[in-house]
């Protein structure tokens, strides 16, 4: 990028006072990848015995690092497990040197934090088809694994961005079995953000204690509600990795705990959230609730047919409560929907009805709702009991001005 972006309009007032958690450090180092004078490069070294899931990408054009991640997930191990994140380049689309860069950076974390290579997940975020400068990461390493620190977090996560305008973290506690469990969580991501996941990096570190394959099936399931449910521009990107490491030193064993799959929810759909409010260009926070439909999957269809169609984004810029938009997006869905049974909400007020503009609407009510930075959007497709909510941001000159720039 050629400078820093200024803060979103819809951030957070601060990053949040997140807890140490035990068996878990972090540092981070400036290194040069692209961006100078700033940190790019993080490293968390997780404790012996740690169980690690994820979720990645869907993309045909993967990158490197997320290959060698997905072959390492759910190999069996005891021991220790390191997490190398870089910004500023994606390492994808750089054919076999996508794959050497990898490998060498695995090797030389897994000899300086004295892991093996197969708990050793990497991940690159940045500009596609660039080669990786790994020597710049390498020559940071053996600073990296002496500088750990539990409380270092807030670095990590400032290192891991690049559109973004504010580092992104979120954290939970909740009591199992009479023992606190920790869960503290980082992200980035900004543009090329969809579905499948996005172009986001997510690391979220717990003290719970659980096997590995219960840790993997609670991630996808809340992640489908979560990171799954967002997009800013329907780009869905080659890099999308997210991590969760559970190093069991708390002791409380939260296998089946809906308590402690609540917190991890609530994590995701914070950091989700966060990205969405950090969205290129963004002004508006858009919530889309889409009910009434023949099942789950219709009504998020509809719902992300609304929230990735340019035509309601930047109606939403324009503060205009054009409801033919709405009706348009669910109509090209390819979902099942009925003109005659569809109900429209802006906000509070009631906008159309049994495929009508409502007798009751009063467009300067709609209007006004327009105007705040967070915009209520619900559909009733009047067909079933099928439900969900989608998440998205308004689509301004500025993520223009971002992408036309990207690789300045």
């Amino acid at each position: 990028m050629a400078g820093a972006l200024p803060r979103s309009p819809l951030a957070p007032d601060r990053f949040p006072d997140l807890p140490a958690i035990d068996g878990v450090t972090f540092a981070a180092a400036a290194a040069g990848v692209r961006y100078a004078g700033r940190l790019d490069v993080m490293l968390a070294i997780c404790a012996p015995g740690t169980k690690v899931a994820g979720v990645f990408t869907k993309s045909a054009t993967r990158a490197a690092p997320v290959l060698d991640c997905q072959t390492k997930l759910g190999q069996p191990s005891t021991a220790g497990a390191a997490i190398l994140v870089n910004a500023g380049n994606a390492n994808a689309f750089t054919g076999r040197n996508g794959t050497d860069a990898v490998n060498a950076l695995v090797d030389a974390t897994a000899k300086a934090a004295d892991v093996p290579a197969n708990r050793v997940f990497t991940a690159s975020t940045g500009v596609i088809g660039e080669l990786l400068p790994h020597d710049r990461i390498t020559a940071h390493l053996s600073d990296l694994v002496a500088n750990q620190s539990p409380g270092t977090i807030v670095d990590a996560a400032a290192a891991i961005m690049t559109t973004d305008t504010y580092a992104k973290g979120a954290t939970q506690t909740v009591k199992v079995g009479g023992k606190a469990v920790n869960i503290a969580g980082i992200a980035k991501g900004s543009g090329m953000i969809a579905p499948d996941m996005a172009t986001m990096l997510v690391y979220i570190f717990t003290d719970a204690q659980i096997t590995q394959e219960d840790l993997q099936g609670l991630v996808g399931t809340t992640c489908d509600r979560t990171f799954n449910c967002v997009t800013v521009d329907s780009d869905t990107s080659t890099s999308d990795s997210l991590l969760v490491a559970a190093t069991g030193a708390s002791g409380a064993d939260v296998t089946g705990n809906a308590d402690f799959a609540d917190a991890l929810y609530a994590v995701m759909l914070d950091l989700a959230h966060q990205v969405v409010r950090d969205g290129e260009g963004a002004t508006k926070f858009v919530e889309i609730e889409v009910t009434g439909c023949t099942d789950d999957g219709v009504a998020r269809t509809h719902g992300l047919s609304i929230a990735n169609s340019p035509l309601v984004k930047t109606a939403i810029a324009g503060e205009d409560p054009n409801w033919g938009r709405v009706v348009m997006a669910v109509g090209k869905s390819g979902a099942p929907a009925d003109r005659d049974t569809l109900s429209i909400w802006f906000g509070d007020t009631l906008v159309a009805e049994d495929g009508w503009v409502s007798p009751t609407y009063q467009e300067e009510e709609a209007a006004e709702h327009m105007k705040g930075d967070h915009i209520r959007i619900r559909i009733d497709c009047g067909m079933g009991a099928g439900k969900a909510t989608v998440w998205t941001c308004d689509l301004t000159h500025g993520y223009i001005d971002i992408n036309a720039d990207y690789r300045s």
